[in-house]
C-alpha cells in the first residue's frame, strides 16, 4: 500500500437499542481535526459493527477487525514509541494512543499527553 489507511466505525450506528459512536473512532477524529494535513494523506475506510469487518480481514486475516486500526504504508517508520502489529505481512495499529504517537513522529505534531 502506498497511503496509511484508518479502518473506522461510523459516527453513529445502531447497537443496544440505541445510536452509539466508538469513543476511541472519535479520539481519532478529533486528532484528524485538529491536524487536517494528517486526514488528506490517509485513506478512511469505514466499517460496519458486525463482525467480520470484511475489510479489515482482507487486509489483516480473520480475527483482526478492531475498529480503529491503521494499516501502515509498505514505507512507513512508526518510530520507537509506537506499539505497531503484524499480519498478513501488513504493519499495522490498533488503538488510539499509539496512532497519536505514529502521527506525531511521521507529521511532527505534538505528541499525546502522558505518551
Amino acid at each position: 500500500m502506498e497511503r496509511d489507511v484508518l479502518f473506522l466505525l461510523p459516527p453513529g450506528f445502531q447497537d443496544n437499542g440505541r445510536r452509539e459512536f466508538c469513543p476511541e473512532c472519535a479520539e481519532i477524529w478529533g486528532v484528524l481535526s485538529y491536524f487536517p494535513a494528517i486526514r488528506e494523506s490517509l485513506e478512511i475506510r469505514y466499517q460496519p459493527l458486525d463482525h467480520p469487518r470484511a475489510g479489515l480481514v482482507a487486509l489483516l486475516g480473520d480475527g483482526e477487525w478492531n475498529c480503529p486500526t491503521l494499516v501502515l504504508a509498505e514505507d512507513a517508520d512508526g518510530g520507537a514509541q509506537v506499539h505497531k502489529k503484524a499480519a498478513n505481512g501488513a504493519r499495522f495499529v490498533d488503538n488510539a494512543r499509539d496512532m497519536a504517537n505514529y502521527f506525531a513522529h511521521k507529521f511532527g505534531t505534538p505528541f499525546p499527553r502522558g505518551a
